[in-house]
């Protein structure tokens, strides 16, 4: 089993008897609570993988009809972990489900390398959402139930048959959701002409070094390294996880996407630069009235980024980082270009700021955004 469900081990001490000091007989008690775990967590294995694990990698190479190289890059790509032609590690259901990328490229649906990039995706954002959803179900087992760490890990292999199935429907439901919503940008964009906003930043659409045009943000804590020393693990966990998600919300509120966060540290992307200020001074203004927080800083550029796996590359990206790191606590700041583009909008107030030499960029003229006309991002 994974790390995060392994149950505890314990080594009993050796107990006195009739004032002689000997090694008593072991507590049947441990062992039988182990085994009685062992058979738990195969009864979860067995009901998760839709069967006993009986087929070698051969076989299900061969069952595939890929070479046992490509069927290996396949499997790594969902971030299994290496097996040896003696171990018995697939299931039936698993080789079912391992022929659907092969058939799309046979099929000249997708190519072997978008195949296995697809499946890289899936293999990555699924195995960081399991663990965070099991370490959210602990946590929430610890809180209300009164028992430790290590026990509610155990105590979780039992009630993880009730919550497979409506996990698993929230996972697809959301996927969905999310899909859609991509498409949905992607016809914005189209119909809109957004390339007509990019004052200053090179190439059009089709000619562009860098394809996406996108508001690029981060938000960070200040003193956040220093806090963190000073905390307890459960302290800091809440610190992290309120800041995440009072980030999440207002990112997701205001049309953007967050694409990663780090510790202290969360980035995000909106479609256009008035969607991206927005979202910058939603976040500022809620970071510094949430009394459980240390200070904020927040920047937002304006350009062009590279998407992959996931993450967002480019200089915009990197000017985006430096601007955080110059901002003043409570300040949100924006580059000169990007405060080109959102000038003679009233919702904003842009108030230029004494230039600085900025690491990879020379001398860079910051720009403070403040809150304008309107009330911004309004949450629930």
């Amino acid at each position: 089993m994974d790390d995060e469900l392994a149950p505890p081990t314990r080594d009993e001490p050796a107990q006195a008897e009739s004032g002689t000091r000997r090694a008593a007989s072991p507590d049947p008690a441990p062992e039988t609570a182990r085994a009685e775990y062992r058979r738990s967590a195969k009864s979860l294995e067995n009901l998760l993988l839709g069967g006993e694990r009986t087929l070698k990698r051969r076989d299900v190479a061969q069952g595939v009809g890929l070479s046992l190289f490509s069927a290996r890059k396949l499997w790594r790509a969902l971030g299994m972990p290496n097996f040896t032609d003696d171990d018995l590690a697939f299931t039936t259901e698993d080789l079912e489900h391992l022929k659907i990328m092969p058939k799309l490229v046979r099929e000249g649906v997708l190519t072997e390398d978008a195949a296995i990039s697809v499946t890289r995706a899936i293999g990555q954002m699924t195995d960081r959402m399991v663990v965070w959803q099991v370490e959210a179900l602990v946590e929430d087992m610890v809180a209300t139930q009164g028992i430790t760490d290590a026990e509610a890990r155990v105590r979780l292999v039992d009630e993880l048959p009730h919550l497979i199935e409506p996990l698993e429907e929230m996972l697809v439901y959301s996927w969905r959701r999310q899909l859609s919503a991509g498409v949905q940008r992607l016809a914005v964009r189209a119909q809109e002409g957004l390339e007509a906003s990019e004052e200053g930043r090179t190439g059009g659409e089709d000619d562009a070094p860098l394809p996406l045009a996108r508001a690029v943000g981060f938000a960070d804590l200040v003193s956040y390294t220093s806090l963190s020393r000073r905390m307890n693990e459960k302290t800091l966990a809440r610190l992290v996880q309120t800041f995440e998600s009072i980030c999440a919300e207002i990112i997701s509120v205001g049309g953007g996407r967050l694409v990663k966060t780090v510790g202290d540290e969360v980035l995000y992307i909106a479609e256009t630069p008035t969607a991206g200020a927005e979202i910058a001074l939603a976040l500022s203004r809620e970071i510094a009235a949430d009394e459980r927080l240390p200070e904020g800083r927040v920047a937002m550029v304006w350009g062009r980024v590279l998407s992959r796996l996931g993450d967002i590359y480019g200089p915009t990206v990197n000017l985006a980082a430096r601007l955080t790191a110059i901002a003043e606590p409570g300040q949100v700041l924006v580059d000169e270009l990007t405060a080109g583009v959102l000038g003679g909008d009233a919702r904003f107030v842009l108030a230029p700021l004494s230039a600085q030499n900025v690491r990879g960029f020379g001398e860079v003229r910051p720009v403070a955004l403040r809150r304008g006309e309107g009330t911004g991002i309004v949450l629930d």
